[in-house]
């Protein structure tokens, strides 16, 4: 991770309010995607932009992400100290997360199929267990959550916290790193927004359908986005998939339709959950054996001209 570059981003103090601003704005946002209004939001992109700012800013922009945690939660908390409390769940969830990833030496390019399991397994599953215990926790202990409901709420809070991560944070590391080749041809444009809209079309279809057996025409969508474009095609088209399924779901529609709550939110997390493992791990797998393909003939190129400017009178001598 690159943090010696982060002073380009402006002063430390506008990194923090900026940090703030759009954890913020991401909430909102988030609030709209709520399957029960209050109670059920199944991703939660205010994880994926702390994550992600900790990773390309360093652990100084903690303020921010504390101060966004704290105007989001001010107006819709039971009570101030519960609202504390989630605020410290919410900022030491990423914090612990990115301490993890130091630790994995987890490269933001995500161009090693080993950074895409860490985020997942590290950044998501493990790290948002942070945000999930303190938050249900504090909402029992507040008296706001009946204790009876504390592993149905840290369940959905956990998996849409990890949501977050798993949409979120790529696509924001990806869009940092996305440089358009200078040489790229018509036809690559024309390619990325076939796909862009392709991918579009085929959720839209496949979520207005009550057949759930559709969702799978999207994956030839991700997959194709990650042959051709690696994680710049394949975190975006993911994100594009996993918000249409929201709102399928927030509306009751398409396969999402004639359900209770429990069975669209198992469809939609599975569903949702195997979109971002298939766009990550297939990205990273493919930059890493493209990586490795340029290694091997940057090797060889190296080897013939060894082979070329050597002398023959250095070569093995035979006969008397």
């Amino acid at each position: 991770m690159r943090t010696a570059e982060i002073g380009r981003y402006g002063p430390p103090a506008l990194r923090i309010l900026a940090v703030a601003a759009v954890y913020y704005g991401s909430a909102r946002l988030g609030l709209l995607q709520q399957l029960v209004r209050g109670q059920v939001t199944p991703l939660w992109p205010p994880t994926g932009v702390a994550l992600a700012g900790l990773l390309l800013l360093g652990p100084r922009i903690w303020p921010g992400i504390a101060l966004g945690a704290f105007l989001v939660n001010v107006s819709i908390g039971p009570t101030p100290l519960a609202v504390l409390g989630i605020v410290a769940g919410n900022t030491l969830a990423p914090l612990g997360a990115y301490a993890m990833l130091r630790r994995a030496d987890f490269r933001t390019e995500l161009d090693r199929l080993r950074d895409g399991l860490a985020l997942i397994f590290l950044g998501a599953l493990a790290g948002m267990l942070i945000s999930s215990t303190v938050g249900s926790g504090v909402l029992v202990l507040s008296g706001a959550l009946d204790a009876d409901d504390f592993w149905p709420t840290w369940s959905v809070w956990w998996t849409g916290d990890a949501m977050g991560v798993l949409a979120v944070t790529p696509f924001l590391l990806a869009l940092r790193r996305a440089r358009w080749p200078g040489d790229a041809g018509i036809g690559r444009w024309i390619e990325a927004s076939a796909l862009l809209l392709g991918t579009l079309f085929v959720t839209i279809l496949a979520t207005g359908t009550n057949s759930s057996a559709l969702l799978f025409l999207v994956f030839p969508f991700l997959i194709w986005a990650a042959f051709r474009f690696q994680l710049t095609g394949a975190a975006p088209c993911a994100l594009l998939v996993m918000t249409l399924a929201i709102l399928a779901a927030a509306r009751e529609s398409g396969p999402f339709a004639h359900h209770d709550l429990l069975e669209n939110m198992v469809t939609l997390q599975a569903f949702n959950g195997t979109t971002a493992l298939t766009a990550l791990l297939l990205a990273a797998v493919i930059t890493e054996r493209n990586k490795t393909h340029e290694e091997i003939k940057r090797l060889c190129v190296q080897l013939t001209e060894i082979v070329a400017h050597m002398d023959p009178r250095d070569g093995p001598q035979t006969g008397r």
